[in-house]
């Protein structure tokens, strides 16, 4: 099977949020391989409206209205941007303090508008074909974090487990939540999910409100299928052949016994054949193989070594920094390689980013992230991109964009670097021994890492283990973690 990469939860100004929706659909198009723009819908236990909740409740129902006044329009531009290069979904957004959020996804683009007061009348009445799909699930019950006691896997096969908001694996998990929602609730973790038996695909969204899907560092979605288009990518979603990365793009296999991720197998005495494989963009840190919630092997990346055999490479180049914090910054570049091959380029590309609009910010920035983020070309021997970027919010919060090379070839293959109009030559022999940096101007200026390359024998893993201690009940599910701090939440095999 291929893995493809979507977001299928986040928001522009269709509700409360900014930038224009076809604006949202080209940066989509640009990095991703299918989304939902997901249009913020219904709060049907919200607040009391008081004095001090006058806020909150006022600009939710100013978000829900404009959602309706323009439902028609929003879908039929949903349906028209689906395409080969980017497979789309309707979509749109449950808020519930007893439920936990939700938002609804279907294929079909009939999906109608509306308005019922849980996740399973959403799916029921809806009369298309969908699914609800539980995110920022940390958050206190109660306080629009999950509610596993009402919980229905028939309903709800996705749970997000990381977005702006931060991961929900875990109580330990990287990325805790720090929104003004409030703080991770241990017993609202993916893993309180899995101990109580339920059976979910894991999922990795934005949840940006500025317009733009796939944003880098905020989360993505795996699904493993055979083909780039709806019908593939949607059965790819209810049979919860899913993972989550919280940015780079690792790809990761994991089957017992040849049943994939999502899969529930029933339980027989027959031994245990786990196999996995995860090629990183990093450095490897860790691979985990859990079983029930336990680990049971371990691949310490400290002990992959860069191999003298090795004949692929990965290079990343991130641009950005600089004092731009209105206006876009344009990076133009390209790299050459000699006595080598480029395999592949990956986009790192970020948005300006927003989690949440506040009272004093203005919802009419349609052209907020109306960035030239691309791509240009990618052949054998030279790749070009272009992107814009804007000052880090802070030394936390980056805005940098970046893409990933890979490269076919040998120590002593040579990448030539354009950035810009800064030229620089490297060997990739150099590049392992030490990437470097350049400068735009002289102070407080735009600039560009070349990071330190990588070599493939520490990015790359396959091995197959045996268990031969199997009960009905058990699961497993792998975790990955690079050395710069991004993750891969593989979803489990169960056995029953």
């Amino acid at each position: 099977m291929n893995i493809y990469w979507g977001d299928i939860h986040n928001h522009c100004g269709i509700t409360y949020g900014y930038g224009a929706l076809d604006n949202a659909l080209t940066a989509a198009k640009n990095q991703l391989d299918f989304c939902a723009v997901t249009g913020h819908a219904m709060w049907p236990d919200m607040h009391e409206r008081t004095e001090e909740t006058a806020f909150v409740v006022d600009f939710h129902n100013r978000g829900f209205k404009k959602l309706k006044d323009h439902w028609p329009e929003v879908r039929s531009a949903v349906a028209d941007a689906n395409s080969e290069e980017l497979v789309t979904f309707q979509a749109y957004e449950m808020h519930s303090s007893h439920y936990g959020d939700h938002h609804l996804v279907s294929p079909d683009d009939t999906l109608p508008l509306i308005y019922r007061s849980s996740p399973q009348e959403l799916k029921d009445d809806c009369g298309c074909r969908s699914v609800t799909v539980a995110h920022h699930i940390g958050y206190t019950p109660g306080y629009r974090g999950i509610n596993w006691d009402e919980f229905d896997e028939s309903v709800t096969p996705l749970v997000e487990v990381c977005s702006k908001h931060g991961c929900a694996m875990n109580e330990t998990a990287a990325y805790p939540y720090y929104h003004n929602m409030g703080p991770r609730d241990s017993r609202n973790t993916v893993y309180e999910g899995l101990r109580r038996g339920y059976h979910f695909g894991f999922t990795g969204s934005t949840d940006h409100h500025a317009g733009y899907p796939g944003s880098y560092g905020d989360g993505k979605m795996a699904v493993l299928t055979d083909k780039k288009d709806r019908e593939s990518i949607w059965d790819a979603m209810i049979n919860r052949r899913t993972y989550a990365v919280t940015g780079d793009r690792i790809l990761c296999t994991f089957d017992i016994n040849g049943f994939v991720m999502g899969s529930i197998v029933k339980h027989t005495s027959a031994p245990r054949e786990i196999h996995y494989s995860v090629k990183a963009c990093y450095p490897i840190d860790k691979i985990v193989i859990y079983k029930n919630l336990e680990p049971i092997h371990i691949t310490e990346g400290l002990f992959l070594k860069p191999d003298k055999a090795d004949t692929r490479f990965k290079v990343r180049v991130e641009t950005g920094w600089g004092n731009n914090k209105d206006e876009p910054y344009r990076f133009t570049c390209t790299a050459h390689v000699d006595d080598g091959k480029i395999l592949n380029i990956e986009p790192c590309f970020r948005g300006r980013s927003v989690l949440a609009p506040s009272a004093e910010e203005d919802d009419s920035q349609d052209e907020i992230n109306k960035l030239d983020n691309r791509i240009l070309s990618c052949q054998d021997n030279v790749a070009a991109w272009q992107c814009e970027t804007f000052k880090n919010l802070s030394t936390l919060h980056p805005q940098t964009s970046a893409v990933i090379l890979e490269i076919e070839g040998t120590p002593e293959t040579t990448i030539s670097f354009d950035i810009n109009g800064r030229t620089n030559s490297r060997t990739i022999g150099e590049l392992m021994a030490a990437g470097f940096s350049g400068h735009m101007k002289p102070y407080h200026s735009q600039a560009f890492k070349v990071h330190t390359a990588v070599s493939a024998s520490q990015y790359t893993v396959e091995k197959t283990f045996t268990d031969v201690n199997g009960a009905a009940g058990d699961f497993y599910h792998m975790e990955v973690s690079q050395l710069n701090g991004h993750w891969a939440y593989v979803t489990p095999v169960w056995f029953q």
